[in-house]
This record gives structure tokens, C-alpha cells and sequence, in this order.
């Protein structure tokens, strides 16, 4: 309908224009209005949470400026860093939006004051800081350049986007451009259905998708707002759509060809990313990265849904969450092939035997059991498999290392860098006859194993401690943990000439797996 009235006004004479120029003027808040085209339709969408994102210059941050200054009572808008927050208002608000006037600006608290709403700009750069948020309600929580926020800060934030005024709107608007490192990519998993191509169901831009809690505690997508019949109670979805944002809609940006040419110059990764507003590429590794990300992602590639054909279980990863809030995860391999990763809450499984009977109910082939020790919750399960010759072994990633490098021959720390040092060495596509490992499509795990950072120090190497890797990235890397634990136990071929050798601390009898444990060059 849109559309078709400015099809319409189009055709006026000037005297018309002129005319639905003023009806226009008296009939509609004039402090900022969105450019025809994917803004007007985000600034318009019904969405309680949109993603309004792509290339770079596609006007994104001055749709959240303009939305709390024209839409909504009690605004929150942030960047990840709070100097790049007090920019973005002094730029978008006071800068373009109010000509430069600093009336109701409060440059300390980054506070503005108008006629009848409030905005206020903020960061969120450690994890923890999410709780300078809590209990604070907006009608707009609004959310600059996404990719750079922590799952985890944002879920927490966004719980508060409520008002007390009758008829007043809220909503989640966030805006940004493709993530250009791993960290980013709980992005893509929430609006896979507009962002992921390999989604079972993908959805159109500006089209609405309903989502809610199911009974695993996990996000279910459900047909319109309900009520749904949940855990027994009669709850309500949210919905959620993306629209893309492009450089061609902004003609602030666009009439001069100034700004594609500055993005066309940028490096390959972030042409891809801020330009070509690509969100199935542009990820740039940290230079102290362990595993780099197209490592992984060709694995993902390689993945089949069914195990290689004669090829039986060697091993099974355990990453166990006894009784705890987070998540039981449990991965299958057969040779160089890993299964998508089982995830059971915590809470489902108690006690140890709960662990231990979730576990043997997949095992198959006498495979070997690798099961995480270290912070005690593995350990019931762990005595439950060996006081029934169940083939096991007990990880626990702080104990010393005794295994070196190949080649330069480094020193690893621990168990945790020695068993994701093996994996990195069989993901390595450079190694005389290629990787053959097999890793299911998973974004989380991508996330996992693509966050993990070392460093080296008197010929050691050691990974970033497991306590700083959550306090970075807010979250426990559950998935990766179960499959690293998963490769380093279990009979695999130990070389390029062959020859079967046993992973882990258990020798086992069979001997039919055909991964390759190879050395990195």
C-alpha cells in the first residue's frame, strides 16, 4: 500500500505535491522520518524483535535514533563499547536529528531528555556488565552493531522491554552487519530461518516467524502468538523477522559513490561482511586463534547425516552437566565421522547413573567412553562405567601434560591443550593427504571450537584458561569440549602408513576405526 501511494504522489501536479506535503506535515511526528524503501519498512514492522542488518551505510543506527525519538516513551540504545554509544548519539541525535542542539543532553549519563520520552545510550563490554541493565524497563531496547554483543547480554537485556503506559508499544530493534568473527554467530542461529541457506524453512525478509520456550527449556518456532500449551501453562510467542538493510537506500550515503568506494577497498573478509553484506562469509580469525574458522567450517562441509558405511563407533564424548543449570552434551564418532551433538539439560540428570544411563544407551561397538572429570560432575558417572568394565577414561583438562608438539616440539601445558591441540592437527587441510574429519553443521560448535586462544611462554604452549575463555565469550563451550574428548579417545589409524593406535588410557581389542591422527606441517 505504501508503494502504491507513493506511485500516486508521484504523479501530482505541483501543486498536489504541495498539498500531500502538508496533509503529510500535520497529520505525523516530522523530527525524523525513515528513507522510502527497507528502513520505512522497519521502522514500520510489526515485529516484538527485528534485525534490521547487511552492508554497511544502509542507515541502521539512525533507525534506532529515529525510533526512540518518534515511536517510543523509554528508549535504551547500546553499542558494546559505551565511547562508541556517546559517538553514536552526539552523531545521529544531536548531530542530525536535533541540528546540533544540546537542549535535554546529558553528555555524563548519555541521557537525552525530550518532550515526552527519554533516551539513553550505554555499553555492555565485559559479559557481566548486562547487569547495569537489569530491572530497568524500555519500551525500545535497541541494540547497534549486534554481532559485537555477547548471546548472553543480549537474552539478559532484552528480558526488561516492558512499559507501564496503556497502548504503547515494545519492542527489540537491532541492527549491524554480518559478523566477521565466530563470536558472532549466535546472530545467524537466531535468524537462521532469514540468515542461514541451509535452513529447513527459510523465511522472507520482513516476513514474521512466532518463537517461544519449549519443554527442553529450548527456543521452539510455533505458529502465530498463541496461546501454546507449554510445560502445561498457556503461553504467548514472540515474533521475530529480519530486513535487510543496503547501501543503495541510504541516498545520504549513496548519491556520491564516496562511501562504496571506501568499502571496496576494505581487505576481502570485510568486503564480503560490511559491503556485500554477506552472512555466510567474512569471518576473520584472531591472530592467537587455535583452530582456524575455515578449518572447521570445511569439516562441516565434509559431514554426512549417517555414519561412514562400515565404519562402528569408536568413541563417545561427554561433556556432563550432573544436577547443574547448564547442558548435558554427548557426541558419537565413528573414525574420522562425528555425530550432531546430543544435548540434555542438567537438570534432567541428577545423578550420575542418569549420566552414565544416557550414555550407554547410544554406545554401540564397545566404543570407549571419554567423560569430563574436571569439576566433579563426570566423576559418579565415570565410577559407575568402571565398576562395570565399561571401557572408560576420565578427562580432566587441568592435569599436566607429558605430550609435545610435532615439529617444533613445544611443550603442551594440560590435558585440555594437548586434547584440542590432536584436533586442530586432523583438521589441518595441509597435512600430506588432506583432513578427512567429519564435524556435524552446528553454529554453536563453530562458535566453540573457533573461540579457543593459546598462547606460548618458555616453549609452552597453553590455552586461554577455561575460567577467561567464559568471562569473553559468556557461555561454556560444552559442545566443543565433547568433541574434543570424543577424538582423543578410541582407536584410530595412528599415520599415513598405517597401523591402529589407541587414543586414550584403555586398550581396546577392536581395532576397525579409519580416522587418521595426523601431524600438522
Amino acid at each position: 500500500m505504501l508503494l502504491e501511494l507513493v506511485q500516486d504522489i508521484t504523479k501530482l501536479d505541483q501543486d498536489g505535491k504541495e498539498a500531500a506535503d502538508h496533509l503529510v506535515a500535520s497529520t505525523m511526528d516530522t523530527t525524523w522520518i525513515p528513507n522510502p524503501g527497507p528502513q520505512t519498512d522497519a521502522f514500520f514492522s510489526e515485529a516484538d524483535e527485528l534485525f534490521y542488518g547487511g552492508q554497511a551505510g544502509g542507515g541502521k543506527s539512525a533507525l534506532l535514533v529515529g525510533l526512540s525519538q518518534t515511536q517510543h516513551e523509554k528508549s535504551l540504545i547500546l553499542r558494546r563499547i559505551r565511547e562508541d554509544a556517546k559517538d553514536l548519539a552526539e552523531d545521529e541525535l544531536i548531530g542530525r536529528i536535533h541540528g546540533g542542539a544540546r537542549d535535554g543532553w546529558n553528555g555524563s549519563d548519555l541521557v537525552y531528555r525530550g518532550e515526552g520520552h527519554i533516551t539513553s545510550f550505554g555499553g555492555c563490554q565485559a559479559e557481566t556488565d548486562k547487569q547495569r541493565y537489569k530491572g530497568k524497563p524500555h519500551d525500545l531496547k535497541g541494540f547497534d552493531e549486534l554481532p559485537d554483543f555477547l548471546e548472553s547480554q543480549y537474552q539478559f537485556i532484552i528480558g526488561w522491554n516492558r512499559s507501564t503506559t496503556p497502548g504503547q508499544r515494545c519492542r527489540v530493534v537491532a541492527t549491524g552487519n554480518p559478523p566477521t568473527t565466530a563470536e558472532g554467530l549466535w546472530v545467524i542461529r537466531r535468524w537462521a530461518a532469514w540468515l542461514d541457506p541451509k535452513h529447513s524453512n527459510p523465511a522472507k525478509p520482513g516476513e514474521l516467524r512466532w518463537y517461544t520456550t519449549g519443554e527442553d527449556d529450548k527456543e521452539v518456532e510455533v505458529e502465530g502468538r498463541g496461546p501454546h500449551l507449554i510445560n502445561g501453562e498457556q503461553v504467548y510467542a514472540k515474533s521475530r523477522t529480519f530486513i535487510r538493510a543496503g547501501l543503495e537506500d541510504n541516498p545520504d550515503l549513496a548519491e556520491d559513490g564516496q562511501y562504496a568506494a571506501m568499502l571496496a577497498q576494505l581487505p576481502k573478509e570485510l568486503r564480503d561482511a560490511y559491503r556485500d553484506g554477506r552472512f555466510d562469509l567474512g569471518l576473520k580469525d584472531h591472530p592467537f586463534q587455535l583452530i582456524p574458522t575455515t578449518w572447521v567450517m570445511a569439516a562441516q562441509e565434509r559431514w554426512k547425516p549417517k555414519a561412514p558405511e562400515g565404519v562402528p563407533m569408536c568413541s563417545i564424548g561427554a561433556d556432563a552437566a550432573q544436577g547443574g543449570e547448564d547442558d548435558n552434551t554427548i557426541v558419537k564418532r565413528h573414525g574420522h565421522w562425528f555425530s550432531e551433538i546430543e544435548v540434555i539439560p542438567g537438570k534432567d540428570t541428577p545423578l550420575g547413573t542418569d549420566i552414565a544411563g544416557k550414555v550407554l544407551a547410544m554406545r554401540r561397538d564397545g566404543a570407549v567412553i571419554g567423560i569430563d572429570c574436571g569439576g566433579g560432575y563426570g566423576s559418579s558417572a565415570y565410577k559407575h562405567f568402571t565398576d562395570n568394565d565399561i571401557p572408560v577414561v576420565a578427562y580432566k583438562g587441568s592435569e599436566a601434560s607429558k605430550t609435545k608438539t610435532s615439529g617444533t616440539r613445544y611443550k603442551l601445558k594440560n590435558r585440555r591443550t594437548e586434547v584440542y591441540w590432536k584436533l586442530m592437527e586432523a583438521l589441518d587441510p595441509d597435512q600430506p593427504g588432506g583432513s578427512d574429519i567429519a564435524l556435524p553443521p552446528d553454529q554453536e560448535l563453530l562458535s566453540d571450537l573457533t573461540a579457543l586462544r593459546y598462547e606460548t611462554n618458555n616453549g609452552t604452549i597453553a590455552l586461554e584458561p577455561k575460567k577467561k575463555l567464559i568471562e569473553r565469550i559468556g557461555r561454556s563451550t560444552n559442545k566443543g569440549d565433547c568433541v574434543s574428548i570424543a577424538y582423543s579417545v578410541g582407536n584410530t589409524i595412528a599415520n599415513m602408513r598405517g597401523g591402529w593406535k589407541s587414543h586414550g588410557q584403555v586398550t581396546i581389542k577392536r581395532s576397525s576405526c579409519s580416522t587418521r591422527n595426523r601431524s600438522r606441517h
